[in-house]
């Protein structure tokens, strides 16, 4: 059993229109040692499914995952969602996708870094714009991994930041910000008006939780590690997945009192 923070609650399931916001690995899903290592089943799918025709559709994935890598993960499920840190939008359930692509000096700076690496168990991820180099299967590498990618950032062009994450860094954009793609969703009809609610598990996802915190929503750290804007925590990804569970039911029994009240 991990235990919380005292200063962290866990949060109560909201009562009125809410819109919801998912974080993924760690979240929803158990990390691996590789991205393309975790499953989804076949129960979680049908959570996903049932939240968002409750929701009315205002449900979204907010991950640093492409949105194509997203739809791969989930298939046939297609949902709302901010890949990238928000540098790719859907924000239709099934309209386009705004894509990012790769710089070259993003492309040879990972070249650069696998040969200085040289280790099977560190995988490093393209992104577009975003390169994620992963060593929760070769932890003594991460520190080195910190700092060829720090080191880049002197010869980069402007505008781009380094963020450590649990088991791997990541250099990005700027303007890839979790708190950003959540503003936009906030924009659109079918999640305007709703008091947002976040879950998240990563230091990537804190600027998703200050958004949420100053719109008065509903940000959740998943197994909360040192410090987090989020006043809410939940134990892990069980712990999570239960919670979101108990939304949808929820969600059906407020159905019922409405469809029982007279017309």
């Amino acid at each position: 059993m991990i235990s919380l923070s005292p200063n962290l609650a866990v949060p109560v399931v909201p009562q009125g229109p809410c819109s919801l916001f998912l974080d993924i690995d760690g979240t929803l899903l158990e990390h691996a040692a590789h991205p393309d290592a975790v499953v989804v089943g076949d129960e979680l799918r049908t959570l996903l499914v049932r939240l968002e025709a409750q929701l009315d559709g205002a449900l979204a994935f907010i991950t640093g995952r492409s949105i194509a890598a997203v739809d791969h993960l989930f298939r046939p499920l297609r949902l709302r969602a901010a890949g990238l840190y928000g540098l790719e939008h859907r924000l239709a359930r099934d309209g386009p996708v705004e894509a990012a692509s790769e710089p070259a000096d993003i492309a040879a700076l990972a070249n650069e870094i696998a040969t200085e690496l040289d280790n099977a168990d560190v995988y490093i991820e393209r992104k577009g714009p975003i390169l994620a180099i992963h060593t929760r299967a070769a932890p003594h590498l991460l520190q080195r991994a910190t700092e060829l990618v720090e080191q880049a950032l002197d010869r980069l062009p402007a505008g781009y930041r380094v963020l450590a994450g649990n088991a791997g860094v990541e250099l990005m954009p700027l303007e890839a910000a979790k708190g950003a793609a959540i503003r936009r969703f906030m924009q659109i009809p079918a999640f305007r008006g709703r008091r947002p609610v976040f879950l998240g598990d990563d230091t990537s996802d804190e600027n998703g939780f200050e958004t949420v915190n100053e719109l008065d929503g509903i940000s959740v750290r998943i197994k909360p590690q040192g410090s987090t804007a989020a006043p809410f925590a939940l134990a892990g990804v069980d712990a999570a997945l239960a919670w979101l569970d108990e939304m949808s039911r929820s969600e059906t029994a407020k159905a019922a009192t409405l469809a029982a009240m007279p017309k």
